[in-house]
Parts: C-alpha cells; structure tokens; sequence
C-alpha cells in the first residue's frame, strides 16, 4: 500500500513539474480604441458614429502544445461601444463585457507570434447616454493579432476584434475593437 501511495504521489509531482513547463499564467491590461460597424440608424434616427478610447484587463494562460505553437485562453474585463451624433445631438453608448477569447498562438520566432482565435462576451455593464432597447448580453467576435514577449515574462499585444453578432434586437451595428495590450507572464 505504501509503495502505490509512494508510486502515486511521485507521478503527481513529476505531472506538475512537466506540466509547470507547459503552462504559465499571468495578468494583461490595454488601451481599446473601439467602434461599433454596421448600418447608419438606431431606432429610425440617422447618426453618425465615432470611436471610443476604453480599457481591457484580466488573467491569461498560455498553454505550449508544440514547439511554435500554443493555446491562449483569457478572462477579461473588457469595455466597448460608441458615440452616436445626429443633428440634434451626440450621445454615448459604452458597454462592458466578461471576454473570453481562445487564441491559438504561431511562432513566427522565439519570441513573436500571430494569434487567432475566436471570443464570447457577455455583458455586465451597459452605460448609455439615451434611451433605447437593452442590447443582448451575449457578444460573439473572431479576434486576430501579433504578440511579442519583450524580456523575461513581459509580453504586449496588438489585436483586431470584429464582431459577428449584432448589439441589440434594435439597430445592425456590431462591436469592433483594435486593442494594444501589455501583460506579464509568471
């Protein structure tokens, strides 16, 4: 019996000592300079849109498969939307999501990589500057992008985000995000 438990708690710590090289874990934070596409009124009202600066921080997790190439699952929090002007006014559409991309990463080297993946989003937040219908909670984008670890466990980011799902029962207008990213790897 001694010697099974012996037996077992050895392969345990060999497991997490080969998968300590595999996994790692860390934390990133970005500027978003996010828009919203799609059609030109909301509610039968004609507008124009205009981007908004907003931010995005969370976990990250990067799982190595093979030697230039690994998988990168993230849970962040992350801001995006609008600002509507029309004749008469200008208004202000900014949501809040919990993101949650799965980026499959390619080494291009060592140390930069192309990342594409796909994201869920689900919102917590909605601060609107109008009255309109509640947009839908669930968001759903194909993200693409470059990383680049810098020295050690530092790392930043640069990616693309264009929502396939629209925002609101409402209006065709769709979530697009360019985030610039920094993060550290543990």
């Amino acid at each position: 019996m001694k010697k099974i438990l012996l037996v077992a708690v050895m392969f345990l710590a060999t497991s997490a000592a080969v998968n300590a090289q595999f996994v790692q874990i860390g934390v990133k934070a970005g500027a978003n300079f996010a828009n919203q596409t799609g059609g030109s009124d909301f509610n039968g009202i004609s507008v124009d849109k205009e981007g908004i600066t907003s931010y995005h921080a969370g976990l990250v997790a990067e799982l190595k498969l093979l030697e230039k190439f690994s998988i990168q699952p993230e849970l962040l929090y992350s801001t995006q939307g609008a600002t509507y002007k029309n004749a008469l006014t200008e208004f202000k559409n900014e949501m809040g999501y919990i993101a949650i991309p799965v980026m499959a990463k390619i080494y291009m080297t060592k140390s930069l990589s192309l990342e594409l993946g796909p994201q869920a989003s689900f919102l917590v937040s909605n601060k609107k500057e109008f009255d309109a219908a509640d947009p839908k909670t669930f968001d759903f984008s194909l993200n693409a992008g470059l990383g680049l670890k810098v020295v050690g466990g530092l790392f930043v980011q640069a990616r693309y985000g264009i929502g396939l799902t629209e925002i609101s029962e409402e209006a065709d207008f769709k979530n697009s995000v360019f985030q610039l990213s920094a993060g550290y790897m543990f």
